[in-house]
C-alpha cells in the first residue's frame, strides 16, 4: 500500500520556461548484478542483500528545475537573504575547519535550551531531522534487528519485521521507506475527502502498534490535530511515539514540553522550514531525559554536524525574534492564498497550518501545473493524495511570489 501523495502519472510534465536544467535519468530498481560462477556464499549473501535493499526504493527528491519562481519545496523564501549571509559570515569568522567541532554540538543544544525553554539534557541534535529519524527507527525502535539489509530477504513494499508503525495515509515519505529498509510493518490511517484525520480511529488502530509516528502539521495535507486530540494519542499509547514538528512554527502549538512526562515521546524538530536554513542541514530533538542522552552518547555520531552548520545555527539561534515575524507573515500570506484560491471553482482548497497550501484542480491537475511551468512557476504536482486524485501543492512565499502565482492561477482560469 502506497500512504505518500503520489502523481498517478508517469508521465513527466512540460519543460518550463525558462527551460529546465538537465534532470537525473528517473530512479528505478537496479537489476541484481549477475552472479560470477565462482562466487562464494558471501558474495551471494550480498547480492541478494542489495536486491532486498533495491526493492524498497527510496525517497523521491523534488526536480532541479530554472525557474523563476520556486514553490515547490516548502522551503522558506520570506527569511530575508540578509538573514543566511549573516550567518554564514559568522560562520566563517568563527570556525576554524582544521579541528574538530569539540564542544560545537554541546554550545548549539545549550541555544536550542534557550530558543525552546526546554532542558539541554533533553535536547540532541542531527545532520537535519531526517537523520534523526532514520537513528531513532533503527535503535530505539528496534529497526536495526531485520529488514531488508540484515536478514538478505526478499521482501515486497510492505516489509516483514516485526515492529509494527502506525502513522496517517499519507505521511513523509522518507520516513516510510525507511521503516520499510528496516523490516517494519507499515500501517496508515487514511485521512479523509477533506483532508483531516479521526483521532479516535486513529487510537483505535494504535492498539496492535509497536511505534506510533505523526507529522504535525501533516505534509502534504497541511493537517493538525487539534491540541488536546494529540494530547491524548500521547497519553494513551505505552510504545514509543515520535511526534515530528519540521512545520511547526507555522502551526497552532507544539507538543514538546509533554515530553516531560512521557519518557517514550520523541518530538523530531528542524531549522529547515522556519529559519530558512534547509542547506545546512540543522535537526533535533526533544525528549526525555533518558532518551536523550542515550542517543546523544551511544547512537549518534560522535561529531554529527559541521562546524560551519554549528556556528551558523547558533548565529541564526541568536536573531530568533526575527523568525518569529517571518513565521506571522507566513501565516499571514497562507490565509490570503487560501481565501484567493477559493474564489475559484475549479479548486477544492484544503486548510493548512504548515508553510504550503494543498488544493484539488480535480482532471486538469496536469494542464495547470504545466502551464504554471510555462510561466516559470514551479508547483508540486503530486495528484492522489487521500480520496483525491488531481492535488497540486504550493510553497507559501513573499508576498510578492505568491501575488504573482495568484495572478497566473487567475489568468489561466480567466
Amino acid at each position: 500500500m502506497g500512504r505518500r501523495a503520489s502523481d498517478s502519472s508517469a508521465s513527466p510534465s512540460p519543460s518550463p520556461s525558462p527551460k529546465s536544467s538537465p534532470k537525473s535519468s528517473p530512479k528505478s530498481s537496479p537489476k541484481s548484478s549477475p552472479k560470477h560462477p565462482r562466487a562464494g556464499p558471501k558474495t551471494r549473501l550480498l547480492a541478494d542483500r542489495l536486491d532486498a535493499i533495491s526493492r524498497v526504493g527510496g525517497y523521491q527528491k523534488p526536480e532541479m528545475l530554472s525557474v523563476a519562481l520556486k514553490l515547490d519545496s516548502n522551503e522558506n523564501y520570506t527569511v530575508p537573504k540578509q538573514f543566511q549571509i549573516d550567518a554564514i559570515i559568522a560562520a566563517r569568522r568563527n570556525a576554524d575547519v582544521r579541528e574538530y567541532p569539540l564542544g560545537g554540538t554541546e554550545r548549539l543544544v545549550a541555544a536550542l535550551s534557550r530558543f525552546t525553554k526546554m532542558p539541554a539534557s533533553m535536547i540532541a541534535v542531527g545532520n537535519g531531522s531526517d537523520q534523526i529519524l532514520d537513528m531513532l527507527l533503527a535503535h530505539v525502535a528496534g529497526g536495526g534487528r531485520g529488514g531488508p539489509a540484515a536478514a538478505g530477504a526478499k521482501q515486497g513494499r510492505e516489509g516483514g519485521g516485526g515492529v509494527r508503525v502506525l502513522t496517517s495515509d499519507p505521511t513523509f515519505g522518507f520516513f516510510e521507506d525507511r521503516c520499510r529498509l528496516y523490516g517494519m510493518q507499515v500501517d496508515g490511517v487514511p485521512f479523509s475527502d477533506d483532508m483531516t484525520l479521526d483521532a479516535s480511529a486513529f487510537l483505535e488502530r494504535a492498539q496492535g502498534a509497536d511505534v506510533l509516528y505523526l507529522d504535525s502539521p501533516n505534509n502534504p495535507t497541511g493537517f493538525q490535530f487539534a491540541k488536546s486530540d494529540l494530547q491524548r494519542i500521547i497519553s494513551k499509547f505505552d510504545g514509543l511515539v515520535i511526534i515530528d514538528e519540521a512545520y511547526g512554527e507555522f502551526g497552532r502549538y507544539t507538543v514538546s514540553g509533554m515530553a516531560r512526562r512521557h519518557p517514550n515521546l520523541a518530538v523530531v524538530r528542524t531549522l529547515s522550514k522556519s529559519f530558512g536554513l534547509a542547506g545546512l542541514r540543522l535537526g533535533y530533538m526533544i525528549a526525555d531525559r533518558r532518551l536523550a542522552g542515550a542517543f546523544t552518547d551511544v547512537v549518534q555520531y560522535p561529531y554529527p554536524l559541521s562546524t560551519i552548520s554549528i556556528e551558523a545555527g547558533l548565529e541564526a539561534l541568536r536573531r530568533s525574534d526575527q523568525i518569529r515575524e517571518t513565521a506571522k507573515a507566513v501565516k499571514s500570506e497562507r490565509a490570503r492564498i487560501i481565501e484567493a484560491l477559493k474564489k475559484h471553482d475549479a479548486f477544492d482548497v484544503f486548510g493548512s497550518d504548515a508553510n504550503f497550501v494543498l488544493f484539488d484542480v480535480k482532471g486538469a491537475y496536469k494542464r495547470v501545473h504545466a502551464a504554471l511551468a510555462e510561466q516559470g512557476i514551479s508547483v508540486r504536482r503530486l495528484g492522489r493524495v487521500a480520496g483525491r486524485q488531481g492535488c497540486l501543492r504550493v510553497t507559501v512565499g513573499t508576498r510578492e511570489m505568491n501575488s504573482r502565482f495568484l495572478i497566473a492561477i487567475r489568468d489561466l482560469l480567466g
